[in-house]
């Protein structure tokens, strides 16, 4: 019997696994993880092979990473530490089982890379270029949003260069907890003085690395040890409110072997990067050269980007071999108390040689700017090309460019290749054309050689827009570095405080917003209403909505385009309606709205703008022309795209993904508008910094007033059959109904919709949302409404803004009675804008924006809203509630209720100001804790 018989009859691998022994085991080791710890136990037990799969630490560390939030305590493997959070302990006497006749070789390379020693690696000092002394004026003409630069003496003046040892970092710092680098969306921190114990013990093929962008906030002290060198002190996201800006500095510690993978940084920002301690081997590659082993994942609905790669040590173990030397990356080893600067869109793969401790920060300046907008615009492909050059193009697009920029020989997948909902673009580094123009020398060859007609120049890659998905009708991507809010709150910044580069922020607008197509529209708007035409200084939308708003001479215009046409009618022609009621009524509350001076629709036909007026009282003849059918009923009422018919189509999709339009083609080219009177002063988004406290009760005196006048004015009857099907014997308002039966849609899907969100929420309480809100909650709240001692309701519904936020709170500037010579002006509430987001329900609905939003949290300026507000929460005439009622009665616990069911991410504003919350064991701490306040109201 020869050896190789000896072997398989010894080889276990087939009896042990039986019909799995068909997958291979990367397969295999890749489905155990979507299991839980109990059931890997369990599964040990089945056969030897089992048993070795089972007992694989990079299994137990993604196990652990998985199920871990906040503070994480390594118990020496990863094993232990899982059994731990688990709430097992191990029998350490017990000894693991040892088989022969089992070889894996995908187990025996990732064994390798866990214990590789990176002593004998031999790296050069690289290719990329070092500058000591350079000025400003030659970082911006040579490498700024150019080419990577290493930079030496930008730290030599540190406290940081003598102190960010890891001794020194542990002796001082020992206790305080980082973030570390993220496998998963749980936030997962460690004391430093147990991080650096898992450095010393750890052998991980992809070890843990703090990755902390808010260890200004948990150790204060190290943002004194180092400054922000000369050379990147321009950011242009620093105008953002600190919890608006997107993450931009971080402090990176890591053992040897650890590092990062193969990325290009968020909203193609560049970066410098300067390392205090270690070494480390930095590769790059120019925008749109998609290393080996990379693939680009861009998503055609909303443009959210994702990438696959193997870890950094795997990519330079098994892929840098198989390079060419002219397909290499640029490569450097970066030294102590040297600075590494990385331009935007460059991809880049860094690895620790041995324990290193840096500092990096992200930034905008006018350089990248482009790109950062570009970034942030609707679509998908824009995004494929700026990460994967001209391989991310369709072939139709392809034959657009002067030459076709890769050989149909080229093994390499094009966007055509791929599923039409999710483009994949990879590079595999074969059949690349090599063009050797420039100069001799290699670097240099290195940066052009791939491009083949890519150029990652602004005007280039704006090119690849999709100019019909604009910014203000098109989902808006996860992945994206900043919210829609924040970034048209950033261009309308940007446009005030730097107008000597207006030309520019404008060019940026116009990527991100799509701003020269709605100059266009307002134009046509005011020539129609013999309105001033808009000046350069007021072209750009202001403030953060979701629909372009102008403000100009004594006019505000509002065209309205989010969420298509359909949405956008029912949003005027509710807020038309809602006026009309308003002025019938007589309330006091018209005082504080802006006056309306048209509304209409502006349309494109024959490639011409027309403009029709229209006041929310008929359906406009460019609709009812376009072979659309409406409702009979519709044409019968005096607002057919008011509230009960804008109600009713909310209530047929509630719980329904996201419709496509039923206006159809419409939606491209017609947009309802308002007109109204400008106020005059700002909205309190721009002053909340500057308001007095004296200034700042008035506010809440006047929130509370005018949130009464709402909750008392009268509502259209209910109209609609279909709304009116209502339990009978119950006698329960039909608007009640609908209200409470969008909620019960809303809880089916609360907990995937909270965690999308990211926000974070202890996996504990988010395990308790049904136990909190169990389904009799919305039978109970229907019974609530009908009190059977007085047989009437306990409680009306009222018109709801649900959109007081601090863009939509206006303020005029007065003298006070210290001001000088009248120079000096405070500020009090003038108007309350916005109302096409209006529905009717639950006036407790309202005070959630108020108190999270605009009063952050204040529980005095919360108290004078309510000593204004005067209304009763809950109307009960019952001498007592039964059981069953008790709760909901409650006016902190309903309206914890609607926190968790609001279709805003209401959780993250209250977990972002009560910080106790992240501890929080139940809903009815974080009830108590942030609603209390209702109780003794």
């Amino acid at each position: 019997m020869d050896e190789t018989t000896a072997f398989r009859q010894r080889d276990r691998r087939p009896q042990a696994l039986g019909t799995l022994s068909v997958l291979p085991d990367e397969t295999i080791c890749a489905l155990l993880e979507y299991l839980s710890p109990r059931d890997i136990a369990h599964l040990a037990c089945v056969s030897s092979v089992m048993y070795i799969l089972c007992n694989e630490e990079p299994l137990w560390m993604s196990l652990c990473l998985r199920k871990a939030k906040g503070p994480l305590e390594y118990k020496g493997s990863w094993r232990k530490t899982t059994l731990h959070l688990e709430g097992v302990t191990e029998d350490n006497d017990r000894k693991p089982l040892c088989f022969d006749g089992f070889n894996s070789l995908y187990l025996y390379k990732r064994f390798y890379r866990c214990n590789a020693s990176l002593d004998g690696f031999s790296f050069d000092d690289g290719n990329v270029e070092r500058r000591r002394d350079i000025s400003l004026d030659e970082f911006t003409n040579e490498y700024d949003a150019k080419k990577p630069v290493l930079l030496s003496g930008l730290a030599d003046s540190w406290p940081a260069s003598n102190t960010w040892t890891i001794d020194q970092l542990s002796e001082k710092y020992g206790e305080v907890p980082f973030r570390i680098s993220q496998r998963t969306p749980n936030k997962i921190s460690i004391k430093f003085k147990d991080y650096i114990s898992y450095m010393k013990t750890q052998r991980d093929e992809d070890p843990l690395y703090v990755f902390d962008d808010r260890f200004g906030e948990a150790a204060p002290e190290l943002l004194k040890d180092y400054s922000v060198p000369y050379l990147f002190q321009e950011d242009w996201f620093e105008i953002l409110d600190k919890e608006n800006r997107p993450s931009y500095r971080w402090l990176v510690v890591g053992p040897e072997r650890s590092g990062a993978s193969w990325h290009v940084d968020p909203a193609l920002t560049s970066a410098w990067n300067t390392l205090l301690c270690g070494r480390k081997r930095w590769a790059l590659y120019p925008p749109g050269k998609v290393p080996l082993g990379v693939t680009v994942h861009v998503n055609e609905d909303d443009g959210d980007v994702s990438i696959d790669t193997p870890s950094s040590l795997q990519w330079w173990l098994d892929y840098y071999p198989l390079l060419a030397d002219e397909d290499k990356p640029i490569e450097c080893t970066l030294l102590p108390g040297e600075t590494i600067y990385v331009p935007s869109g460059w991809w880049h793969c860094i690895l620790n040689l041995e324990p290193t401790v840096a500092v990096t920060q992200n930034f905008v300046n006018k350089e990248n700017f482009g790109f950062v907008c570009l970034d942030m615009a609707p679509g998908y492909q824009h995004k494929g090309v700026c990460r994967a050059g001209l391989l991310a193009l369709d072939d139709g697009n392809s034959e657009e460019m002067e030459e076709e920029p890769y050989d149909e020989d080229d093994n390499t997948l094009s966007y055509s290749d791929l599923t039409r909902k999710e483009k994949r673009v990879r590079m595999n580094g074969v059949g690349e054309t090599e063009n050797h123009e420039g100069d001799d020398n290699g670097v240099s060859k290195r940066y052009t050689m791939w491009k083949n007609g890519f150029s990652y120049d602004i005007d280039f890659l704006s090119k690849f827009l999709d100019k019909e998905r604009d910014h203000y009708n098109f989902p808006w991507s996860m992945g994206n570095s900043v919210g829609q809010r924040e970034m048209r709150g950033w261009l309308s910044k940007l446009w005030v405080l730097k107008p000597e580069l207006r030309e520019l922020i404008w060019k940026g607008a116009c990527i991100a917003l799509n701003a020269e197509k709605w100059l266009r529209c307002l134009g046509e708007v005011c020539t129609f209403h013999n309105l001033p035409s808009v000046t350069e200084d007021e072209k750009l939308p202001v403030g953060t909505g979701s629909n372009p708003v102008y403000l100009f001479s004594d006019y505000a215009v509002k065209l309205f385009v989010e969420g298509g046409l359909e949405q956008s009618m029912y949003g005027l022609g509710t807020e038309l309606e809602f006026y009309d009621i308003l002025g019938r009524a007589n309330s006091s509350l018209k005082s504080h709205i802006p006056d309306v001076l048209a509304s209409g629709i502006l349309y494109l036909e024959n490639g011409s703008y027309k403009v029709a007026p229209w006041d929310g009282k008929r359906i406009p003849e460019i609709i009812t022309s376009s072979n659309l059918h409406f409702d009979a009923s519709m044409y019968n009422s005096e607002f057919p795209f008011g509230i009960w018919n804008k109600t009713l189509l909310q209530h047929r999709n509630q719980g329904k993904p996201p419709a496509t339009d039923s206006f159809g083609s419409l939606s491209s080219h017609v947009w309802p508008y308002i007109i109204t009177q400008r106020c005059k002063g700002k909205i309190f988004a721009q002053l909340r910094d500057d308001l007095t406290w004296n200034d700042a009760q008035n506010l809440a005196t006047f929130l509370g007033q005018q949130l009464r006048n709402l909750h008392l004015l009268p509502y259209p009857p209910v109209t609609r059959p279909e709304l009116l099907d209502v339990h009978e014997e119950l006698k329960i308002p039909p608007e009640w109904k609908v209200f409470v039966d969008s909620l019960c849609q809303k809880k089916k899907d609360v907990t995937n919709r909270l965690e999308n969100w990211g926000n974070p929420i202890p996996r504990a309480l988010m395990n308790k949302i049904d136990e909190y809100i169990p389904d009799e909650f919305f039978v109970d709240l229907l019974h609530m409404f009908k009190d059977t001692d007085v047989g009437d309701e306990t409680k009306p519904c009222t018109w709801i803004h649900s959109d007081v936020m601090d863009d939509n709170i206006h303020m005029e500037p007065y003298a006070d009675d210290d001001s000088v010579d009248g120079q000096h002006n405070s500020w009090r509430p003038g108007h309350i804008l916005d109302f096409s987001d209006l529905s009717i329900g639950d006036p407790i609905y309202d005070l959630i924006p108020i108190y999270l939003d605009v009063f952050r949290g204040d529980t005095d300026l919360f108290k004078k809203l309510l000593e204004s507000y005067g209304l009763p929460l809950i109307r009960s005439k019952s001498a007592a509630a039964d059981s069953t009622r008790k709760k909901v009665l409650s006016p902190s616990y309903r309206t914890m209720c609607y926190c968790l069911l609001h279709e805003d991410n209401v959780l993250g504003a209250m977990f972002s100001i009560w910080d106790e919350l992240r501890t929080a064991e139940s809903w009815e701490q974080v009830e108590l804790t942030v609603w209390s306040l209702l109780n003794s109201y």
